[in-house]
């Protein structure tokens, strides 16, 4: 699998910094915007200190790539650099893309959930090596499948699921995106299909789809898995799994638990699993591509977003805006505190951000669908919902320990715990990797630092 370019920098750290002090490597002369707070309106802030990056994205929606895209970048304290180009759809009168737009995140959602889960084991309701079957009895006894592709022959798992393993996919579970052969049509048959596709999909997948967490992650349990658990890193539901492991330890339902610990304290009113009626006007329509062009795959105004999915997923179940995403990180590179509310303590965020992969078990870098651009040589390992650097990059860029996962639809985030700077890309489109928006992100942001560095 492809590794993941991370879209960080040493210079970068220096770039906002100079922003957010005045703009003194600019021309002395040259007013410094403020940073947009109002919802719905443009940042020019960012526009305003990485030209190359805003001519890029710029290009993007100019040359028909894409309606529009969001980023954010930002390092500690400093305000948030914003850059954006185009509009949420290619409807006439569609609104400008900007850093309040709402996007689906797809599997950028896994962190959050891993964070939800990294909450509880630091109150001590869940213990990260803790079985599974300690919170959903019906993983207690489970098989492995011998020839998934061919058949659902298998034989007796030799240990348990552990919170660890559905934390960094280890479990031995899989996904229906991967899952080929006899295991895939097990899959579909057991309704395993947490994710919601566009309104014409959705009514196909509750035909078999359990109507509730806790009878999805019963019908997980029944399904052979594709490794024993613990040896091997496989994309997958555990994240989802997760959820109802959340919803048992904390005593609440699942998405409740996510908005009443991260989403309402860290103030990320854009944050939904289900986008209300009200707020469809900035929420953008997810495209697919025929040949070159963009068709409408899920258009905001009938998306199937728009009505409660059959339970919350957390694995790929949540729309967000590039200003939510970002406090998010903010919170993350900030251990876990954010405006001087604390969601976790700083213990807890680094070890949720460190190689928790069982041992012997090694990861081979993240594909185009979740983040992933350019391979590289750094070796990775996995954290709590997202990969982890392992080793300083080339030139210490990005630091070890950085952090971070992408989406189905094109978003990308990560954060680096070591400068404290963060990163979030919003698009909408399938496939993620459709246009090399990451490798062509850090070429433009490199150009834009060497204008400092003069």
């Amino acid at each position: 699998m492809k590794r993941i370019h991370g879209i960080v920098g040493l210079g970068l750290a220096g770039l906002l910094a100079t922003a957010a002090i005045g703009g003194q490597a600019l021309r002395q002369n040259t007013p410094m915007p403020a940073p947009a707070q109002a919802t719905g309106t443009i940042d020019t802030l960012g526009r305003a200190v990485l030209p190359t990056t805003q001519a890029l994205l710029d290009g993007y929606v100019r040359e028909g790539k894409m309606p529009g895209i969001v980023a954010a970048f930002g390092v500690g304290d400093r305000p948030t650099l914003f850059v954006e180009a185009g509009r949420i759809a290619t409807d006439a009168g569609a609104a400008q893309a900007t850093p309040d737009s709402l996007w689906r995140v797809y599997s950028m959602t896994k962190p959050v959930t891993a964070m939800a889960a990294m909450i509880l084991i630091e109150e001590g309701k869940i213990g990260l090596d803790d079985p599974v079957s300690k919170y959903i009895p019906a993983f207690a006894t489970m098989k492995v499948a011998t020839n998934p592709q061919a058949s659902l022959a298998s034989v007796p798992a030799v240990r348990p699921i552990t919170v660890r393993m559905l934390l960094t996919h280890t479990s031995g579970l899989t996904y229906n995106i991967i899952a080929k052969g006899a295991l895939l049509k097990e899959y579909e048959r057991l309704g395993i299909l947490p994710a919601a596709i566009n309104a014409q999909v959705e009514p196909l997948a509750r035909r078999s789809r359990p109507a509730t967490l806790a009878a999805f992650a019963d019908r997980v349990a029944q399904a052979p898995l594709i490794a024993q658990p613990g040896t091997q890193w496989n994309y997958s539901v555990g994240l989802d799994v997760m959820g109802r492991v959340i919803e048992v330890a904390s005593g609440m339902p699942f998405d409740r638990f996510v908005n009443t610990r991260i989403f309402a304290p860290l103030k990320m009113t854009s944050s939904y699993w289900t986008v209300p009626q009200a707020e469809v006007a900035r929420f953008a329509t997810n495209y697919t591509f025929v040949g070159d062009a963009l068709s409408p795959l899920d258009p905001a105004a009938t998306s199937v977003y728009l009505q409660p999915p059959s339970f919350p997923y957390g694995g790929a179940g949540l729309v967000a805006s590039a200003r939510d995403y970002d406090r998010f990180l903010h919170m993350l590179a900030d251990g876990g505190t954010l405006d001087g509310v604390r969601i976790m303590k700083p213990e807890t965020v680094r070890l949720a951000m460190s190689n928790l992969l069982p041992a012997g078990v090694s990861f081979g870098g993240v594909g185009g669908a979740t983040g992933g651009a350019a391979a590289n040589a750094t070796p990775m390992g996995f954290g709590a919902g997202g990969s982890v650097y392992l080793a300083d990059g080339p030139g210490g860029t990005p630091s070890k320990g950085t952090y971070g996962w992408g989406g189905a639809a094109g978003t990308v985030a990560f954060v680096d715990p070591v400068k404290k700077i963060r990163g979030t890309i919003m698009v909408n489109y399938f496939p993620a990797d459709r246009w090399p928006v990451r490798q062509e992100t850090v070429r433009a942001l490199a150009t834009d630092l060497s204008r400092f560095r003069r």
